[in-house]
């Protein structure tokens, strides 16, 4: 499995764990939700300072989100979707 895959899978799997949003995790790592999602879904080349601020976003160790077994396992069960959001007109 390519590892941006690897990353984005486990990435999915802590966010949700946590009770956390895209945009909350954003926030924490100090990026934009849309750069969440994109990694999410295994399309960014992540870095190793991009790693460790999600590691420090999600209380997690770095090492978590390059287990190829919890990414599979992620996979196979089929993550559950976070509640959306309501938004409101200004």
């Amino acid at each position: 499995m390519d590892i941006r895959t690897v990353f984005g899978r486990n990435l999915r799997r802590c966010r949700l764990a946590a009770g956390l949003s895209q945009e909350a995790v954003a926030e924490r790592m100090g990026v934009d939700r849309a750069h969440v999602s994109s990694m999410e879904r295994g399309q960014q080349n992540v870095t190793l300072l991009t790693i460790w601020q999600a590691a420090q976003a999600l209380g997690r160790k770095p090492a978590e989100f390059l287990d190829e077994e919890a990414a599979t396992a992620t996979a196979s069960e089929g993550v559950a979707k976070a509640p959306r959001r309501r938004r409101t007109k200004l």
